[in-house]
Parts: structure tokens; sequence; C-alpha cells
């Protein structure tokens, strides 16, 4: 599989004057340095996560509207002694033309599903699960969308569970004023002729919101909060679990000023992860801190650099958890270079 990969790209290039098509590339580089201090936590655990990635692509564009584009997304760990800990191929179709898009393959998760909050995804799935594979479809006006997506992420074999996310999120703006909406249902299978039988489970989990972003019309430069209903439902087929329902408040609010930020997220409602003490982080890919009734996060940042192509920013967070304040680190560099930009 890994020569068949190797050799579409040459083959891409070899075409491109026979079709007379436009050739584009990227290149994208994230490191990051995440350590969380949780020592004392009954719900989630303390680590440091520290890499660096780099992701070029290139391919085809024809008619304005159409692109593929082959690449790796390759992974290092700080302080592994391996060169590449990860490797992650990407290959994808995208369509995109007027308000919609399509794309079908596998391909960088931060530019669809970045923005969902981390109940769904925690931080570390954008470190070590970088790219959807599946097919993502979008309508966008403005800054009105919807979209839906599907990621399979795992292929069914005598080691690996089948399990793959159906998912969509919208959003409406009406004057200063939005909806929102997140979700997705998540199904974990058994693995190819299995020794042991494993319950098959479904997990869905829903966000819907109402906020208000003054984003330009007070001195600060980003200004918005947003509060909603958290609603998931799980089941274990074999164990005849029947719908476990669990509900919850979430609110978020964000302000920016020059170069600092703050960043709130409250939650308080039902334990979330139920079946967490069995399937850990196999099943659920949020933050393991929503299995908590309560919680608070609270992210100081600084943006020492904004660019068009480089962003580097620097966070505190405090997470208030268990009746005990909790602490965390995080520094990221990101840098996105591509045949239409360039650095300034």
């Amino acid at each position: 599989m890994k020569k068949s990969y190797w050799i579409l790209v040459p083959l891409i290039f070899i075409t491109s004057d026979a079709f007379c098509q436009e050739m584009n590339w990227r290149l994208d580089l994230f490191s990051f340095f995440d350590n969380t201090e949780f020592g004392r936590s009954a719900v989630t655990i303390p680590q440091t996560m520290a890499g660096v990635m780099v992701a070029p692509e290139a391919g085809l564009v024809w008619d304005s509207i159409h692109k593929v584009n082959v690449g790796v997304n390759l992974m290092h760990e700080y302080g592994s002694p391996n060169p590449i800990d990860k490797f992650y191929p990407t290959v994808y179709y995208e369509f995109n033309r007027h308000a919609q898009k399509f794309i079908m393959g596998a391909f960088p998760r931060a530019r669809v599903i970045g923005n969902y909050p981390r109940l769904f995804f925690q931080d570390s799935i954008s470190y070590y699960r970088p790219n959807i594979n599946g097919i993502f479809w979008e309508f966008r006006q403005n800054q009105n969308y919807i979209n839906v997506w599907l990621d399979w992420t795992g292929r069914q074999s005598k080691t690996v569970n089948e399990a793959f996310f159906i998912g969509f999120s919208g959003r409406y703006n009406m004057g200063i004023f939005y909806l929102q909406h997140f979700g997705y249902m998540f199904h974990l299978a058994g693995k190819m002729d299995p020794v042991i039988d494993e319950a098959l489970h479904d997990n869905l989990l829903f966000n819907t919101s109402l906020g208000i972003d003054l984003t330009g019309k007070t001195f600060f430069s980003t200004l918005e909060a947003n509060a909603g209903w958290v609603t998931r439902f799980e089941r274990s087929r074999a164990e005849n679990s029947g719908w476990i329902k669990l509900n919850g408040f979430l609110m978020e609010a964000k302000a920016e000023y020059k170069c600092f930020g703050f960043l709130n997220t409250f939650y308080r409602g039902d334990g979330m992860m139920y079946f967490y003490n069995e399937r850990g982080n196999e099943l659920y890919w949020g933050d393991p801190v929503y299995r908590a009734n309560i919680y608070n996060r609270s992210d100081f940042y600084v943006i020492f650099l904004q660019r068009r192509s480089v962003n580097i920013e620097l966070t505190y967070s405090l997470h208030f958890l268990e009746h005990t304040v909790y602490n965390e680190q995080m520094l990221k560099v990101i840098v996105n270079l591509n045949s239409l930009s360039s650095l300034k």
C-alpha cells in the first residue's frame, strides 16, 4: 500500500502538463508543548504532550473549483529516539464552488471541524489524530453554515475495532445573536473473529446553544459568549443497557484585546462518559474532565505573533475541578504556507 501511495505523487506531476492544469502546494507546520497537571484528579490524568508535525502536500487545481492533493503528515515527539513517530497519509479530492464545499479522502481535521468544543474532541485529538478519513460536505453563506461529515476511525481486523463518526454542525446568525449546533454519533463495534466478545457501543452527543457576538462593536478585537444544552445518548447493546441519557449546561465566553485573550468554559450537569471505566478513550474522544458534575476552565493566552501564515500562542489554564484548582501550560506554533500566500 505504501508503494502504491508514493506512485501517485509523481503521476500528479507527470500528468499536469498534459491536462494543462494549475499546480498547487501547501506546507503546514505545527509544534506544540502541552503540560497538564492533574496529579490528584479522579477523572483525568496528568501528562505532557509535545512534538512537531510537518505536513507537505501538492496537487492539481482545474476550473478553479476542483482539487486533488497528495501529501503526508509526519510527526516527531519531543524526546523520542525515532525520527518519525507517526505517519498519516493525506490524499483527497475537493470541490469548492460558491457556497458549497465537498471533500473526500484523507484530509486535515482542523480545516473542517476544528471549532468543535473540547467536550467533543480533547486537545490531544489534534495532536495524534490530525486527519479525517472520510467525507465532508458544507453549505456556507457569509458566517451561516451547515455541514455533515463522516470519519472512519477503525477498519475492522483481528486487532482493530470497527469504528466511525457521523457528525453535523451549523450556525445561523441573527444580527449580533447566533444559534449554533454541534453533534455526532460514534459507533464502536468489535474486532474480526474476536477471542473475547466485546459489547457494541453507540455514543451520540449534541450541543445546541444561543450566543451573542459583539466583535467589532467594542474596543475588544473579539467579544462573544454562548450558552446552551448538552445531551448525550449512549448504549451498550450486548449488555442490554438501553439508551442512557445524560444532560448538562455548557457556557463559553471569549474576549481578546490586542495580543491578550481570555476564554472561559463552564459545565454543570450529569457526569458524561457513562462507560469510561470500561472503554476509556477508545469510546470517548472528548475531554475526560466532563465526567465530573461541575467543571470550569479559564484560559489566559498571549498571541506573540499573528500573521496570515504564522501564529505563536502561549496559554495558561486554570481548571476548577473536584473542589481543586489544577493548571496547564500550552505553547503552540502554527505555520501555514501555500502557493497562494507567502510570509509577511
